[in-house]
């Protein structure tokens, strides 16, 4: 897996502070944890034991994750990119030619994805559409249940 993970600065340092989070705070807690129920006996019944050693496991497993990600990440300044055309970055207003409603996406990488938040994924089919489009174009968006049609109405690079 040597795909670079194209990153805004924000996520990168979200995913940063996280890892940070579990190696000083979470890890040495559960470990903590692990000794305490250890020293209750019998471990082969003892709950609190092994609901420590799971949630150990789901944190170290998440930090190899986060290590994974930060290493492999490339983390692409928005301001420093072409902003006459759609790119990696871009908040983007469109306008839905059909109901003419407006809508806003933020061009991400695909580990900051939020579409509840308008944040959507470079590698989406509205990332892919949306891509190199400049004000005033108009996109086909084909999805499962619907076609959308947007034209663009404004790219912002913040």
């Amino acid at each position: 897996m040597t795909d670079r993970i194209p990153m805004t600065p924000e996520g990168y340092e979200k995913l940063k502070e996280e890892l940070d989070r579990l190696i000083k705070i979470e890890r040495p807690a559960i470990i903590k944890a692990i000794a305490e129920a250890r020293a209750h006996g019998d471990l082969s019944e003892n709950a609190e034991y092994h609901a420590a050693r799971e949630k150990q496991s789901f944190i170290e497993g998440r930090i190899q994750e986060l290590q994974a990600k930060l290493a492999r990440a490339y983390v692409i300044d928005p301001s420093k990119i072409n902003q006459n055309k759609v790119a990696f970055g871009a908040k983007v207003r469109v306008i839905d030619i059909d109901t003419e409603e407006e809508k806003e996406f933020h061009l991400v990488g695909p580990d900051e994805a939020d579409v509840k938040n308008g944040k959507i994924s470079i590698t989406s089919p509205v990332g892919k559409a949306l891509i190199g489009k400049e004000v005033g174009e108009q996109v086909t968006i084909k999805a499962p249940a619907k076609t959308f049609n947007y034209e663009i109405i404004s790219i912002s690079f913040e």
